[in-house]
């Protein structure tokens, strides 16, 4: 793989995506192939089928690569599920007298930080941000480098995630012959593809709306301060479709894609809609019912979605912050009135996101929602201010299983 080439690994329970790309010197990303199937072997977030997954992981990847007329051999990985958590440790360490803060004196405060996570070794330190500092217990600083003080005190965000299946997940990467160069979080991914500079900056929390999962990353002074998920996205809307219905799970989406609304109104109950009964496909058996119908499955669980969403910022303490936004990306959050529910329950600002940081995008990622993340972590790769523990990946050892070496043959001689 040249040098000035990345790739982004998006695994999620509905879709895997991979995105290739080439950055210059200006760090300027330039997208040369990209690749996406449904995802199989995934639930929440979670490999429940390596083989499967694997299966999954080989066609997108081998789609890009076609695409782009060139093999990888290393991905930035995303990190979602609902096993995902975030810690924030306040730390501190002594100075040494007249003698300006360095980048040594920052690493000391990041280990202080994490040594009591590290000790238990049940989870894998994904993320470590630091938050603003502080020298003297004074005001707030960005950069303390070549200040001087007596003490310096930060907040480390540690954005955690289960060793064991992170492990799952890493196995799934390495039967595909990849190496993971990097593995972020979700919704930081999907910040940074969605949120305008001023809303990294004054406070905005990103809504990742996916299949099996719904993400979310609280941004401040440019870097995330609170990472958090619920077990719920847009897949749990389909299966209750589906259930209410008694439908096939293809027949749910499509109906919850073209006539799905977060919120009924007065005319849906004069619009007809046909649906398939469970096993029956032919014309005869179709059954018609009101689109109010649909839409009364659909809303109990909007509805509950932006309640657990609500629950979570009230935890961070983020509920009754002024001018805090919200914005909201995914799959999901293309559903129709999506965006006066949230609105709604959580009583703040809500826009609908996709990504648009990054220049001259093809037509079908630009501003496409379910390619929020896979972009993000393409620009996490290219501007990336974390300072993390040295020993922070743990390579599994698992060999590949037969399935992968097929593509990975494949892949070497097409």
């Amino acid at each position: 793989m040249n040098r000035s080439t990345i790739a982004a690994l998006d695994i999620g329970s509905s879709k895997v995506c991979c995105i290739i790309a080439r950055v210059n010197k200006d760090k300027k990303i330039k997208i040369i192939g990209y690749g996406y199937n449904a995802s199989k072997g995934i639930k929440n977030g979670i490999i429940t089928d390596i083989n499967q997954a694997t299966l999954s992981v080989c066609n997108a990847v081998e789609d890009a690569e076609q695409k782009a007329n060139e093999r990888i051999d290393s991905v930035i990985l995303n990190i979602s599920g609902d096993k995902t958590l975030s810690t924030l440790q306040n730390t501190s360490v002594m100075l040494k007298k007249n003698r300006p803060i360095s980048m040594e004196d920052i690493d000391k405060l990041i280990a202080k930080g994490t040594s009591k996570v590290n000790a238990g070794g049940n989870n894998e330190i994904i993320h470590c941000s630091t938050t603003t500092f502080k020298i003297d217990q004074g005001e707030d600083v960005k950069d303390p480098i070549n200040l001087v003080g007596e003490e310096l005190s930060v907040n480390v965000l540690l954005g955690m995630y289960p060793s064991n299946l992170y492990r799952n997940l890493a196995s799934v990467v390495e039967a595909a012959h990849l190496d993971v160069d990097n593995r972020v979080f979700t919704a930081y991914a999907s910040g940074l593809s969605c949120l305008v500079e001023d809303e990294r900056e004054y406070g905005a929390t990103i809504v990742d709306i996916g299949g099996g999962t719904t993400s979310i990353a609280t941004f401040k002074n440019g870097m995330p301060i609170a990472f958090s998920t619920i077990p719920v996205g847009g897949m749990n809307i389909t299966r209750d479709i589906t259930q209410g219905l008694t439908t096939s799970f293809a027949h749910a989406e499509d109906l919850k894609i073209r006539h799905g609304c977060a919120f009924g109104v007065s005319h849906d109950e004069y619009e007809n809609l046909n649906v398939y009964p469970l096993g029956e496909e032919d014309d005869s058996s179709i059954r018609q019912i009101h689109r109010s119908d649909l839409i009364k499955i659909i809303a109990p669980r909007v509805e509950e979605t932006f309640e657990l969403i609500d629950q979570k910022l009230t935890l961070h303490g983020l509920k009754n912050r002024q001018n805090h936004r919200v914005v909201l990306t995914g799959g999901c959050s293309q559903l129709p009135g999506i965006r006066a529910v949230a609105n709604l329950i959580l009583d703040k600002q809500v826009r609908l996101g996709g990504p648009r940081n990054i220049q001259g995008l093809p037509e079908k990622l630009s501003n496409n929602p379910v390619f929020s993340t896979a972009l993000g972590l393409l620009m996490f790769a290219t501007n990336n201010l974390e300072r993390k523990p040295k020993k922070i990946i743990n390579k599994p050892v698992n060999e590949a299983g037969t399935i992968a070496k097929i593509f990975n043959w494949i892949r070497q001689n097409s």
